[in-house]
């Protein structure tokens, strides 16, 4: 008896890689080079499902708010963009029946003045160094190649373009265009070869950005860069001029999905992890959670205060930056005293206090956060109980809502 031994298989099941049996007893494979990189978790991006949205469904500010390590940055705008984790469904033909239950989508205000040539509304995700770097990617030879694919639709006909950065040693820039058709799916596929002037450090600090561009203004575009290549860094010329009719149109649409960037010329079906994978995964640059402290200490009548220890999920990526929220995630009550029989609300509790970690010498991930929070008496707690169960019989008991932050 005969045995066949594949030592490296792909499946894809949009071109149908897999082993096939003849009749006559033999078999035969594609064999697909993976180019260094690995089988499991060969996905750079972390998301790219946009299954977790740690800080809500949807938010208007410049920067992360909704979609985990996914963010929507702009200037210029006479109304903010909405940038939200939004639901697919059956209609969404092609990512839908991948899979894909979620998209990161952009949904442009009313830029009454027109187009500025400081304006811009960008999307962007950014790896770590350290990613880069030991990814498997021979990234300083042109014959070697990560793939970048996504599923993308916009609401308005017109040339979009993506647009990647290195940020260690000479900063590269490589950009591609893509034409797309008004509420169509499309799923983008482009493999970029190395270059010798690329580096990425083995640290924690961004190693590489993706940008997919609705709009940019005429301060950061124009003739120079070449596409599908790798230029030297140029903020004046990003890419060529763009198209204004996405970013003049009233609440005009972009959005992606199924996000994967791999080591290697092809690319792969999308790998799809679990959300608990996922969510695992974007513990490292933002964590949200619900805590309790009875460790309090206060003055009746003049202030109350505590300091608290944060547990984290998992380490994260560098210093901490964080937000106790109070108004928007917890009905603005996260100070209680109990009794035995009844509970009352401190009132007075600011809405939100930011915090930091400090980081620790020789240890790149931080491992553990201090809360310290202090409320003078006012009106509606004055004087404050007495601490511990003493004549009044009370026990205080703070709960609190936190959102922990580490981005690249």
């Amino acid at each position: 008896m005969s045995t066949l031994r594949v030592d490296a298989i792909r499946h894809n099941s949009a071109t149908s890689d897999a082993i096939t049996t003849h009749s006559d007893g033999t078999a035969s494979a594609k064999i697909i080079d993976v180019g260094g990189g690995q089988l499991s978790h060969r996905n750079i991006v972390v998301n790219g499902a946009m299954t977790v949205a740690q800080r809500g469904v949807s938010g208007t500010t410049s920067g992360y708010a909704s979609v985990d390590r996914f963010e929507t940055t702009y200037s210029g705008t006479d109304e903010a963009p909405t940038q939200s984790q939004h639901t697919l469904t059956s209609s969404d033909t092609g990512p839908y029946a991948e899979g894909f239950r979620y998209s990161y989508h952009v949904t442009n205000g009313n830029q009454t003045s027109g187009a500025g040539a400081s304006d811009y509304v960008r999307l962007r995700y950014k790896a770590e160094a350290q990613d880069m770097a030991s990814c498997g990617w021979n990234y300083t030879s042109a014959s070697s190649f990560i793939t970048l694919s996504f599923w993308v639709k916009a609401s308005v006909t017109q040339t979009y373009y993506v647009q990647m950065r290195t940020s260690d040693g000479t900063n590269k820039s490589y950009y591609f265009p893509m034409n797309l058709s008004a509420n169509t799916w499309t799923k983008v596929k482009h493999s970029i070869p190395g270059h010798a002037d690329i580096s990425f450090d083995n640290d924690t600090n961004e190693g590489i950005y993706i940008a997919w561009y609705p709009y940019r203004g005429t301060n950061n575009t124009g003739s120079g860069q070449d596409a599908n290549q790798w230029n030297d860094w140029n903020g004046s010329t990003i890419t060529p001029d763009q198209t204004t009719t996405w970013y003049t149109t009233n609440d005009a649409t972009f959005e992606i999905t199924g996000v994967q960037l791999e080591v290697g010329d092809t690319a792969t079906s999308f790998e799809h992890l679990s959300f608990a994978e996922n969510k695992r995964r974007c513990y490292r640059y933002c964590q949200r959670g619900r805590h309790m402290s009875s460790c309090l200490v206060g003055t009746p009548g003049t202030y109350y205060f505590t300091r608290a220890n944060i547990p984290l999920f998992t380490p994260m990526r560098a210093t901490v930056s964080g937000t106790l929220k109070a108004a928007t995630w917890n009905s603005n009550r996260y100070f209680g005293y109990k009794t035995w029989s009844s509970e009352t609300n401190v009132t007075a509790a600011p809405a939100s206090v930011t915090f930091s970690s400090g980081s620790i010498t020789g240890v790149p991930d931080i491992l553990t956060v201090n809360l310290h929070v202090s409320i003078s008496s006012g009106s509606s707690n004055s004087p404050l109980p007495a601490n511990g169960p003493g004549g009044n019989n009370v026990y205080p008991i703070e709960y609190y809502d936190v959102l922990l932050e580490a981005e690249v």
